[in-house]
C-alpha cells in the first residue's frame, strides 16, 4: 500500500470517530433532556385551614402569614363574620387578605365551610383549642373537634408545639393504624 493511501485511511477513521463521536453526544443530550410533553402536571396546592377558638368565636384562616399575625396581635383588619353560625352557636370569623376583603364569596375555605364546594381530598389544617393544637389532612375530621372538643382517634405529643402546647394528630379509620408520620413532620416543618 502506498503512503497517501495510508494517510487518506487514517483521516477516514478518525473522521469517522469525531463524527460518531459528536452524533452520540448530540442524541444523548436530547435523551437526557426535559421534554415539554413528558413533564408531569404541577401538583395542585393542598389547601391550607387555620382555626382558633377562643372567647366563643371560632377564627378561621386560610393565609399562614394573617393565621401567626392573628395568634400575635388578637385580631385581623379584614373579616367575614357570621354570628351564630359555628355548630355550637360560636361566631364564626374568616379572617381575610387584603386582596380578597372585596371578594369573600370566591375564597375556597369559606365555600367548604358554607358546602357549596367539597373539601378537596387532602389538607393540612391546624386548629388550636383549649391550650392545644389540632393537627389534620382530612377536613371531615375537623367536624367532630369543632363540634365536641374531641377527636375519635389520635395520636398525640405533649409539649411538642411552637410554645409547648401539646400536639394532637387526628386520625380516622383508615390511617389510624399506623404513626402518622408524614402529618408530624409537616407540622414540625410549618412550625420551625
Amino acid at each position: 500500500m502506498n503512503f497517501p493511501a495510508v494517510r487518506f485511511i487514517n483521516y477516514f477513521i478518525v473522521a469517522s470517530v469525531v463524527l460518531f463521536s459528536a452524533g452520540c453526544a448530540v442524541s444523548n443530550s436530547s435523551k437526557n433532556a426535559p421534554s415539554q410533553t413528558s413533564a408531569p402536571p404541577a401538583a395542585a396546592p393542598v389547601m391550607e385551614i387555620y382555626e382558633v377558638h377562643h372567647d366563643g368565636r371560632i377564627n378561621v384562616f386560610y393565609d399562614r402569614d394573617l393565621y401567626k399575625e392573628f395568634l400575635s396581635v388578637g385580631e385581623t383588619p379584614f373579616r367575614l363574620t357570621r354570628i351564630g353560625a359555628g355548630p355550637n352557636g360560636e361566631t364564626l370569623v374568616f379572617g381575610l387578605t387584603k386582596k380578597d376583603k372585596g371578594n369573600p364569596d370566591n375564597i375556597d375555605v369559606i365555600k367548604v365551610y358554607d358546602n357549596s364546594m367539597p373539601a378537596p381530598a387532602e389538607i393540612y389544617a391546624e386548629m388550636q383549642r383549649n391550650g392545644r393544637i389540632y393537627v389534620f389532612d382530612n377536613f371531615d375530621d375537623m367536624k367532630p373537634v369543632r363540634e365536641f372538643g374531641n377527636p375519635n382517634l389520635f395520636y398525640t405529643e405533649i409539649g411538642a408545639g411552637p410554645n409547648r402546647e401539646t400536639v394532637v394528630y387526628v386520625l380516622n379509620e383508615k390511617t389510624k393504624k399506623n404513626r402518622p408520620d408524614a402529618l408530624i413532620a409537616k407540622f414540625k416543618s410549618m412550625n420551625k
